[in-house]
């Protein structure tokens, strides 16, 4: 038996969004500051930059983390890892090495609680059965997710994707049913959602953040020649051709911000 206090009652905090057994813990009044960094907290917290968590109900269950992304467990939870054996580690070592994930993800399982670490960023709770066959993540996007979930390394459709649209040529798949929290440069309201059907999206720049698995995502020129490209100023764009849906960002997720951005401690370790 166990029983929090200070926390959900507490008036600075609230719980911003809840989906199944998770909940999106938002500090409205962030107080762990110093007079160096109290004057940017303040106003970030004006302009809805505030320190968020993810709190995982366990009951009889399993989770998958990203690495060094635990804050504490209460109850009866255990934690293992997704290694099945010394050929599965060494398959995920070669797709940790050519994505921005780490290796080998932590499982906790059992009945209690798990929290993640505190972020500045947006914290987004999908339901990967939505997506169909699968949701492909931009790089770095991947927090936690259901054990359920099965999680795999997808390869772009050609070269040019991976030279051309700053994507990369690896990305993450999640794919199965069960939820998945995610990180965000921006909050789920201003994301924009598309669906497609055996239609084409173009995109100038690295704006998608995730992406159903069955488009095909190509680099093409803007225009039908040289010169039409270079007279619209455009260049490449990001071309998203079939049928599934796209979360698109209103800014690039390089000009997204971090704890360290602000001051703060809540650094994770490296290798996520």
């Amino acid at each position: 038996m166990y029983e929090v206090r200070n926390f959900l009652d507490n008036d600075d905090v609230r719980v911003a969004q809840q989906k199944g057994s998770v909940r999106i813990i938002e500090y409205t009044k962030d107080l762990s500051v110093n007079p160096s960094t109290c004057i940017t907290q303040y106003y970030a917290a004006q302009m809805n930059v505030r320190k968020k968590q993810a709190l995982i109900e366990l009951n009889n269950s399993s989770w998958v983390t990203s690495a060094g992304a635990m804050q504490w467990t209460l109850g009866n939870v255990q934690a293992t890892t997704d290694v099945k054996g010394v050929g599965d580690f060494l398959g995920k070592a070669l797709k940790g090495s050519v994505t921005k994930e780490s290796t080998v993800k932590p499982k906790y399982q059992g009945t209690g609680l798990l929290m993640l670490e505190p972020t500045y960023k947006h914290l987004l709770i999908e339901d990967v059965s939505t997506w169909g066959s699968g949701m492909v993540l931009d790089d770095g996007m991947f927090l936690a997710c259901d054990a359920n979930v099965k999680y795999d390394v997808v390869m772009r459709s050609n070269l040019s994707s991976a030279v051309l649209g700053n994507q990369g040529l690896f990305s993450l798949k999640l794919s199965g049913s069960g939820l998945a929290v995610l990180e965000s440069p921006v909050p789920r309201e201003e994301l924009i959602e598309i669906e497609i059907k055996n239609d084409t999206l173009k995109i100038d720049g690295n704006f998608a953040v995730a992406w159903s698995d069955t488009l095909e995502f190509t680099v093409e020129r803007s225009g039908k020649s040289l010169l039409g490209s270079a007279v619209s100023a455009e260049g490449f764009v990001n071309v998203y051709r079939g049928t599934g849906k796209i979360l698109i960002a209103p800014v690039l997720a390089s000009t997204g911000y971090t704890t360290s951005t602000l001051g703060a401690t809540y650094a994770r370790p490296t290798g996520r």
